[in-house]
Parts: structure tokens; sequence; C-alpha cells
């Protein structure tokens, strides 16, 4: 086995810089959409005070929906990176565990609006 050439190395490192970049990204977009449903749960406040309640639960709703949408975009973009680091000799993780975060996420969301209306 040969020694790596100096811009082979360079490259390895600039590829390990991407895919944490690139989870970085992907966690932040989580946190956007976490930050979303709580703006979902803080509507709830509203729902004592506002008539008809149904207006600001669908208003929360929305929010929820949105928090759905960031979560599948961020594991489109994250999956999109993987793979075009995976055209190199890249050996990132599998695109799985992000699809298994944003479904899980998006199970939450839905589970709040769930009990959001039935308050």
């Amino acid at each position: 086995m040969a020694d790596k050439k100096p811009t082979d190395k360079r490259t390895d490192m600039a590829e390990d810089r991407t895919a944490m970049a690139n989870e970085r990204t992907f966690s932040s977009w989580m946190g956007t959409g976490l930050g979303a449903i709580g703006v979902a749960i803080g509507m709830k406040a509203v729902f004592g005070a506002f008539e008809p309640t149904w207006a600001a639960k669908a208003v929360a709703t929305i929010f929820l929906v949105i928090a759905i949408l960031i979560f599948w975009q961020a594991q489109q973009q994250a999956c999109a990176t993987l793979s075009r680091l995976r055209e190199t000799d890249f050996e990132a993780k599998s695109g799985k565990s992000f699809i298994l975060l944003a479904a899980l996420m998006s199970i939450a969301a839905v589970g709040t609006g769930a009990i959001l209306w039935s308050l």
C-alpha cells in the first residue's frame, strides 16, 4: 500500500469537513423545525382566549405542517450531499439515519397536532 500524495490527503480532509458540515446543517434544519413546533405549541395559550378556537388550532397546524416540510427538506438536502460525496472514495454514513430522524420528527409533529386539536 503506497502512501497517499499530499493532494489526496487534502481531498480526504475536505470530504471529512464537508460531511461534518452536512451533519451540522441537518441538525440546524431539525432545530428550525422544532422551533416551528414550539410556535404551534405556544398557540395553545391563545386557544383559551381566542374565539373561535378552531382558528388558532388551524394556525398552529400550519406551523406543524411547516415543521414537517422542513424535516423532509433537510433530509433531502443531506442525502443529496451524501450522494455527491459518494462519487469519490469518501465513505460517509448511510442516509438512512437522516430519513429515520425526519420520519420520527414528522410523527412527533403529527402527534403534537393531534394533542392540540383534542384540547
